[in-house]
């Protein structure tokens, strides 16, 4: 399965410019609410057509794609504390739970349910008790 991009703007803080720098910061504050390119292409001094270009240079992916990584790794926490997939959606900045389950999907290569099937079933087998066979006992 494929994990979101977590803090990008951190693990490459050398080779990030200041108004790419900037433009993270904005987008960590507020991706759950409507981010235009337009205003975080003027927060890093740039125009909106190269903004996208040093954004997706410096970071890795486009401003688009990083909001949604960022969206999609928010919402995997909130379903983890057991908010409802609709709600998580909303919380997360999605506009429905559909538009989540898009992402999630292309992000995360599985739909949410069987994220959280997965999760369950991971969760189990930490909790169950090892039994060891030993070898030889007889």
């Amino acid at each position: 399965m494929h994990e979101p991009v977590s803090n990008v703007g951190t693990a490459l803080s050398g080779r990030i410019s200041p108004g790419i720098q900037r433009a993270l910061t904005h987008i960590e504050r507020h991706f759950t609410d409507a981010v235009y390119l337009e205003d975080i292409a003027v927060l890093a001094g740039l125009s909106v057509c190269r903004f996208v270009t040093v954004f997706r240079r410096q970071v890795g992916l486009t401003p688009h794609r990083f909001i949604c990584h960022r969206r999609i790794r928010y919402a995997k926490s909130l379903l983890r504390e057991g908010v409802p997939l609709a709600l998580a959606a909303s919380e997360a900045g999605f506009f429905d739970q559909s538009h989540l389950s898009r992402h999630f999907k292309s992000i995360c290569g599985v739909t949410p349910g069987r994220y959280l099937r997965e999760q369950a079933h991971a969760t189990r087998l930490r909790s169950e008790p090892a039994s060891y066979v030993q070898a030889g006992a007889a």
